[in-house]
């Protein structure tokens, strides 16, 4: 019943070339890793280990089950919004011809297909810092961005916990990914298996970097779970995703995120 009627939903918006089959499958695809990276961590940390992994969480207090049940929730319409845009822009050939996307990887070679996986990293870096910074507006920040900062003690679930205007916005770095640089259909699949699996771990409420990490010459430039913590206690401040080039080079990296860091990490 469900998918007859957003089947007649997408007819009436004009959308009748969205193909329904692939519309599942990538549906089915988001969905799935949502909740098995989302699952696995969650079981570990705050269902396994809960009372041995306690003492070393960045926040001592655990969130509720209604904050739990409202990440699932906004997280389950992200799902549904984040398969319309490789629904249309991937497997629909009158809008796919328009974009840089190839089919077969030796058109380009393996090392070009290895190597784009750096540059859509911090392409998406970019694109996330810049849009987060302006969701955070005053005009902006409670249609785009309030319900994600509901969670102020986020858990494992809270990485998709998107309000629909936002995961538009979330949603759009693959068409921006298409029409900026030639890409081959893994390229997403492995990119956004990736980005999932950081954006849990840094919704996750415990760090798993080593002591001093922030510290390397490697470390102060990558985004932690300590960081994106405090962006979200906090709201100001740390709006990187992978890295902390911008969160540095503009001045955003928030003073005590090193104190705090080490400070997680001597418990």
């Amino acid at each position: 019943m469900f998918l007859l009627l957003l089947r007649q939903a997408l007819e009436r918006i004009g959308w009748k070339h969205i193909n329904m089959n692939n519309y599942i499958t990538i549906i089915s695809i988001i969905g799935g890793r949502y909740l098995t990276v989302a699952g696995i961590f969650f079981l570990i940390f705050y269902v396994l280990f809960k009372n041995k992994f306690l003492r070393k969480k960045i926040q001592q207090k655990f969130p509720g089950n209604k904050d739990i049940l409202r990440e699932i929730f906004y997280s389950t319409i992200t799902v549904l919004i984040f398969g319309f845009v490789p629904a249309i822009f991937l497997f629909n050939k009158e809008v796919s011809q328009y974009t840089l996307l190839y089919k077969n990887i030796d058109e380009k070679g393996m090392a070009y297909f290895l190597g784009a996986f750096p540059i859509m990293l911090f392409i998406h870096d970019t694109y996330f810092y810049w849009m987060h910074r302006l969701m955070h507006h005053k005009k902006l920040f409670k249609y785009f961005h309030l319900v994600h900062h509901q969670s102020t003690n986020p858990s494992p679930w809270a990485a998709y916990a998107f309000h629909p205007l936002e995961a538009v916005i979330e949603a759009s770095i693959l068409i921006v990914f298409l029409f900026i640089m030639p890409m081959h259909r893994l390229h997403f699949f492995f990119f956004f298996m990736f980005m999932i699996i950081y954006n849990v771990y840094g919704h996750l409420g415990w760090e798993l970097y080593p002591k001093r990490f922030h510290k390397s010459w490697i470390g102060r430039w990558i985004n932690t779970s300590v960081a994106h913590n405090q962006h979200h206690q906090f709201f100001k401040g740390n709006y990187s995703l992978y890295f902390l080039f911008w969160d540095r080079w503009m001045g955003t990296l928030r003073e005590d995120y090193e104190k705090q860091f080490e400070e997680v990490k001597a418990k």
